[in-house]
């Protein structure tokens, strides 16, 4: 069965990393004494390995980065939990793709083991990342991503500021263009929230709630508690 953990941000405002999900995450990662690190989202991976094991040490877990072994797939395949940091999402699935990861990881999360991921390290989660936030600064070989989920995700999602001057396209209007091109509904989720996944259903949790959008029907507000059920229902 699978179990994910999917934050929208690694930290909210006045907050250390991941500080503002921790008890969810020692809830998720319960019986977990080592959670493996995926750092390439961002270029210096060894900071990044030492802001999260400065982290996840104050939870209560150890931790080992991917970038510090020479064979990451070996790593995967041996790892209690994964935790994939954010950063830019094509740099990380390309380097997944690289490293030939891709499917390891997809296998190791299908086969149960419990994943975590923030902005990033949740939109690989994804059937593609077609929906994220990010500038494509390389060029990964596809946009098909995990596909653990049946729905994309729009972290660090910002609602429209209706006083603003800004003259560009809101958020809304982004993910608007793509059902425009593509079917799959996208849950924006606010900084803040998370999903929970267990198996083929979910919920919406954390603070700020999430929107969901889908193609020639209105936005849905959905807040911490309600179902994601209808997300998997519609792929069954």
């Amino acid at each position: 069965m699978k179990k994910l953990l999917l934050i929208s941000s690694s930290s909210t405002h006045g907050t250390s990393f991941l500080e503002h999900a921790q008890h969810a995450i020692q809830d998720h990662l319960q019986g977990v004494k080592t959670v493996t690190f995926v750092p390439f989202a961002l270029a210096n991976r060894e900071a990044y390995s030492r802001l999260a094991e400065k982290a996840f040490r104050s939870f209560g877990f150890g931790m080992q980065s991917l970038h510090q072994t020479e064979d990451p797939k070996a790593m995967v395949a041996e790892a209690e939990a994964i935790f994939t940091g954010g950063g830019n999402t094509f740099r990380l699935l390309k380097t997944l793709c690289d490293y030939q990861l891709v499917d390891p990881l997809r296998q190791r999360v299908l086969a149960g083991m419990p994943y975590m991921g923030s902005s990033a390290g949740t939109n690989i989660t994804c059937p593609t990342i077609r929906t994220t936030n990010d500038m494509p600064i390389v060029e990964p070989p596809s946009f098909t991503a995990l596909d653990l989920i049946p729905f994309q995700i729009n972290p660090h999602y910002l609602d429209a500021n209706p006083d603003s001057t800004h003259q560009g396209e809101s958020r809304a209007t982004r993910l608007s263009e793509y059902l425009e091109e593509n079917e799959t509904p996208v849950l924006g989720i606010r900084e803040g929230c998370w999903l929970k996944i267990n198996g083929d259903g979910g919920e919406v949790a954390g603070s700020n709630g999430a929107v969901l959008f889908r193609r020639d029907q209105p936005a849905l507000e959905m807040k911490s508690g309600d179902s994601l059920e209808q997300l998997f229902l519609s792929k069954r």
